[in-house]
């Protein structure tokens, strides 16, 4: 009798996941438009292009449950930020505050600059 093999999914070797271009940058502020925190308004800790997926300041907060290492230690139950999905924000305008697309402009020297769609005014990067 034959044995049983199962197959294994097809993937291709030595690819990486797509990565996707990203509206938002670490270190701007937006505002949540949908699910549960809906009006919220926070920092973006993190990007993850692969996941298409931010961490925003107070956004999304989870409890974790952490396990005491040592025997000095105790165990505690902490609440931090999970990552959303990065189309559920938008980036706030740097004129009036207000929610906002975002566009793409080529500068003479050859770098790209963020546009704010409702003002036109150019959106800074925070380093």
């Amino acid at each position: 009798m034959k044995p049983l093999v199962y197959r294994k999914t097809r993937r291709v070797r030595g690819t990486e996941p797509a990565r996707h271009k990203l509206h938002v940058a670490k270190g701007d502020t937006v505002r949540v438009i949908r699910g549960d925190d809906r009006g919220k308004e926070g920092r973006v800790l993190q990007v993850h292009p692969k996941r298409f997926r931010i961490t925003v300041e107070g956004v999304n907060i989870v409890k974790k449950h952490q396990k005491a290492r040592t025997a000095e230690q105790e165990s505690k139950i902490i609440e931090l930020p999970a990552p959303i999905d990065a189309s559920k924000v938008m980036l706030l305008d740097p004129k009036s505050g207000k929610p906002t697309r975002v566009r793409r402009r080529r500068d003479k020297d050859g770098t790209v600059e963020r546009i704010a769609a409702r003002s036109g005014q150019p959106i800074p990067r925070v380093r």
